[in-house]
């Protein structure tokens, strides 16, 4: 079991940034992928951006590259979402997902874990 907790959220003007972070509990923290997925209202949750297990590779959502950086520090069992140059239609619920699978995943079925989810709101 993996427990999973985001925290960063809130409320940004465009062009401003936000760091998410969502610390892990309860399994060896480098033993999985994480990956951050966003849902906005009325849309189906999508892909954001995924980080392998020792951290070496990451991809991203075209929508996101060049803006947003995912990291992780398995010693504090957290991976982050480090978001920059934030548009309105970064408005969404974003949520962390930590997957067993060997690579990085970009579909939802792929993670076997989740968070509660924490809101993020640009202004325009």
């Amino acid at each position: 079991q993996v427990q999973l907790v985001e925290s960063g959220g809130g409320l940004v003007q465009a062009g401003g940034s936000l760091r998410l972070s969502c610390a892990a509990s309860g399994r060896t923290f480098s033993s999985v992928a994480m990956g951050w997925f966003r849902q906005a209202p009325g849309k189906e949750r999508e892909f954001v951006s995924g980080i392998s297990r020792g951290g070496s590779w990451t991809n991203y959502a075209d929508s996101v590259k060049g803006r947003f950086t995912i990291s992780r520090d398995n010693a504090k069992n957290t991976v982050y979402l480090q978001m920059n140059s934030l548009k309105p239609e970064d408005t969404a619920v974003y949520y962390c997902g930590a997957s067993l699978a060997a690579l990085v995943a970009t579909t939802e079925d792929s993670y076997d874990y989740w968070g509660q989810g924490i809101q993020v709101t640009v202004s325009s």
